[in-house]
Parts: structure tokens; C-alpha cells; sequence
């Protein structure tokens, strides 16, 4: 345990260390700091019971049995958007304020996305392995493709997903449709003419680039399995930024094998880190990251900057941005807090 600053009766736990904006933040606001030596639950638990708030990383899950040892928990404040690694329910109970950084990341997120979606296209990877193999003439053996004009299918319209339909309508004059039960119909006559909402079946069927916004949850996991993948054409490729569990990874993996898609993108997988034995590690119709599209060096730290301010907020008698269980606001505990506006 590295104890960074103790200056305050508000003290934050952090398994992981974030970055030194953050943590400047922090310590001119006086909040005391206690860094993990590891993100382990084995090192986190026992650090759990003297601190007031905790900001998290993705090295850890913290569960209700991690949450019985924090006696004073008053925050936990994801540095990202997604909240798989919170057991937001166990903290409702014990009206512990969850918080994530929606928003922050989207830009970030967006630019990865095209990333991938252009460098499958336009087989960067294949090309870049045969002029270093002294292949030139792979340029007329190979041909890559345009997304000019293709369709792009977006399962899940929120900020990230919108944000890439617009950017791939403007640069690429691509065709956006979406499937997204829960955009509101005031909210889709908004959109209409920048993207066309379908159904599920029409989305995978349609969709020369399918990407993937949604949140991991019960009713999202393996939505994409055979079934979507067989509704899908032979030259279409498939986007991951979301949530690896999302897609079905060993049928993801006979598609991609036995060509029934183009390809696939994936910054995020069902199990992380991959194993070394991972079967979708063997074919060349894939490109993998390390579940980094929002680890820019200005993403990181938005995100860190934004969830001290989220824990600040509380600390300081007011309600924070993006609360994931704001029926807890109105327990005794918290019904002190101050909207931001009418701080």
C-alpha cells in the first residue's frame, strides 16, 4: 500500500493509479489518497474500510461482498462509461453512489471504431505484411474496397453509436441504420434522415459494417450469435468496441473461419486478456486491440479528471453527474446533496 496524501477526513481508494491530473485535483481539494499495490480483491479488500470514495479503473470488480468492508463508502466512481465491474444493485442497498463518465469517451471511441472499419477495408495489415515481404504485387492481386456508399448497421444509437453514424454519413456518404429499441419516437423523429431504424433481423441482413454500442447486459449477452451472424452477407464485416460477451465468440469464430463474413474488428472479447490459445488469434480475416479505443492520452485523462470531479461533487454536498442509481439520492443519506445548478 503507497499512501499518496492524507490531509483530509475524506480519503479515496484507488486499486489502479490514475493519472497525475487526477490525482492534482485531488490533492488541492485536500481528499487523501491510498493506491492498491494491486487491483486484486485479495489487496483491495482490507483498504475498503477507511475510505470514503473510490475510483475505478477495470482491474477489479467490486462486488457486495467487497462493499460489506467499506464502512464509510460514500462514492464509487467509474473512470469509463461501462458499469459491468460494479455491482450497482449492492451499492443501491447500501446507498452507495455510482457514478460513470458518459460521454467522455465518444470521440475516442468513434476515431478507434473507423480505425478498425478502415483498416479491415482496406486490408492495412495484409498490405503491410507484403511490402515488408517484398510482395509489391499484392496490389493487383487484393483489391481492397470503399466504404463510399456502403451501409452501415449500428446495433445500439447513444452517443457513441450516433456519433459514428454521423461521422461515417459526412465522410464517407454511407447509409446508417440502426436497431435500438430504446430510442425514444420524439428522439427518432429527430434523426429522421440521418439514420433509418429497423428490426434486428433487417440490421444483420443489411449492414455492410456492423458496429456495436450497446451495454453488456443479461438481455444483450451473445446477441450476436449464429442466429445474426447467418442473416449476414458474405463480404459484410463486424465493429466491436462495446463489450466482448456481446458477440457469441466461438460462432464469431466458425463464421470468420469458414468465410461467411469478410471480417471482423474487436477491441473487447468474452474473456480479457486473450489466451494464448484463442482460436480467433489463427485466422487472417481479423484485427484485434487490446480493449484501448478509449486509452487515448487525452481520453484518459478526461476520464480520470471527470470521476475525481464526480467524487468531488459528493464530497462537497452536491449530487454528481451521471449517477447509475439515482433512486439513492432520495434516502436520508443523500437528500442533502445540491443539484449543480442550484449550487
Amino acid at each position: 500500500m503507497k499512501e499518496l496524501k492524507l490531509e483530509s477526513s475524506k480519503c479515496v481508494l484507488l486499486p489502479q493509479p490514475i493519472e497525475a491530473e487526477a490525482v492534482e485535483a485531488l490533492e488541492q481539494a485536500g481528499v487523501g489518497m491510498v493506491l492498491a499495490e494491486d487491483p486484486s480483491p485479495e489487496t483491495v479488500r482490507p483498504l475498503l474500510s477507511d475510505v470514503q470514495g473510490l475510483i475505478l479503473r477495470t482491474g477489479i470488480k467490486i462486488t457486495g461482498e467487497l462493499m460489506d468492508r467499506a464502512h464509510d463508502l460514500q462514492v464509487i466512481s467509474r473512470t469509463g462509461g461501462g458499469l459491468d465491474n460494479v455491482e450497482v444493485e449492492a451499492a443501491t442497498k447500501k446507498n452507495i453512489i455510482v457514478t460513470s463518465n458518459l460521454g467522455v469517451n465518444t470521440s475516442s471511441v468513434v476515431e478507434h471504431a473507423l480505425a478498425l472499419m478502415l483498416a479491415l477495408v482496406k486490408q492495412i495489415p495484409t498490405m503491410d505484411r507484403a511490402v515488408r515481404d517484398e510482395e509489391f504485387k499484392i496490389r493487383y492481386k487484393s483489391l481492397p474496397r470503399d466504404l463510399r456508399g456502403k451501409t452501415l448497421g449500428l446495433l445500439g444509437f447513444g452517443r457513441i453509436g450516433s456519433e459514428l453514424g454521423r461521422s461515417c454519413r459526412e465522410l464517407f456518404n454511407m447509409q446508417v441504420i440502426s436497431h435500438d429499441p430504446y430510442v425514444p419516437e420524439p428522439a427518432r423523429a429527430v434523426c429522421k434522415g440521418q439514420v433509418e431504424f429497423v428490426e434486428r433481423e433487417e440490421l444483420f441482413g443489411r449492414s455492410d459494417v456492423l458496429s456495436i454500442h450497446v451495454p453488456l447486459t443479461e438481455t444483450t449477452h451473445h446477441a450476436v450469435g449464429e442466429q445474426a451472424l447467418a442473416l449476414m452477407k458474405p463480404s459484410s464485416i463486424i465493429i466491436n468496441t462495446a463489450r466482448g460477451p456481446i458477440i457469441d465468440q466461438s460462432a464469431l469464430f466458425h463464421a470468420l473461419r469458414n468465410r461467411k463474413i469478410g471480417g471482423a474488428g474487436l477491441d473487447v472479447f468474452e474473456q480479457e486478456p486473450v489466451a494464448r490459445d484463442n482460436p480467433l488469434l489463427g485466422l487472417d480475416n481479423i484485427i484485434l486491440t487490446p480493449h484501448s479505443a478509449a486509452l487515448t492520452k487525452e481520453c484518459v485523462i478526461r476520464m480520470a479528471v471527470e470521476a475525481v470531479n464526480c467524487t468531488l461533487a459528493v464530497f462537497s454536498g452536491r449530487v454528481p453527474p451521471n449517477v447509475a442509481n439515482p433512486q439513492v439520492l432520495a434516502t436520508d443519506r443523500w437528500k442533502h446533496l445540491v443539484p449543480v445548478a442550484d449550487k
